[in-house]
């Protein structure tokens, strides 16, 4: 096979032999690199408890607003499901019972103490929540790399 070679100062063209018949080898490098946290899964952890304690808090406290809003609207307390809210939340309502007096309109009761027990139970979840942040909690961030290279040659 000839192929021709130009010389870019030249003006001349001269013809270049190529031989095809030899065996070419081709080296290819693939490299793989993975990089990791390894403090990601402590601070998960610490993330999942801290959401569970949000989760349980916000039933509780969707609950008690449940509890405040049935008698404000007059709400038959005879009902099934009226029966099942103030049996439910009466335990988490019971620190808080005398501490403010109720006011009536009609069949309207409008209660003060399931609204002070949502607010303090708030705080109370809040303060469970930095308090476990404070703990068990792991603000650190690291980068660990891992890379393999592999040589593959083709013949």
């Amino acid at each position: 096979m000839i192929i021709e070679r130009r010389d870019e100062q030249a003006a001349d063209v001269r013809p270049l032999n190529v031989s095809t018949s030899g065996s070419a080898r081709t080296t290819a490098q693939q490299t793989e690199t993975f990089t990791s946290d390894p403090y990601a899964v402590r601070r998960e952890g610490t993330l999942r408890v801290q959401n569970g304690i949000y989760l349980l808090f916000g039933i509780l406290e969707g609950l008690l607003a449940i509890r405040f809003v049935l008698p404000l609207l007059g709400a038959n307390p005879a009902a099934g499901f009226a029966q099942f809210i103030y049996s439910v939340t009466k335990p988490f309502l019971a620190p808080f019972v005398g501490l403010f007096g109720t006011t009536r309109f009609g069949s309207s009761v409008f209660e003060v103490n399931p609204l002070v027990a949502i607010l303090v139970y708030a705080l109370i979840a809040w303060v469970l929540v930095k308090a476990i942040g404070l703990v068990i909690g792991d603000t650190r961030r690291g980068v660990r790399t891992t890379s393999s290279q592999i040589d593959t040659r083709v013949r």
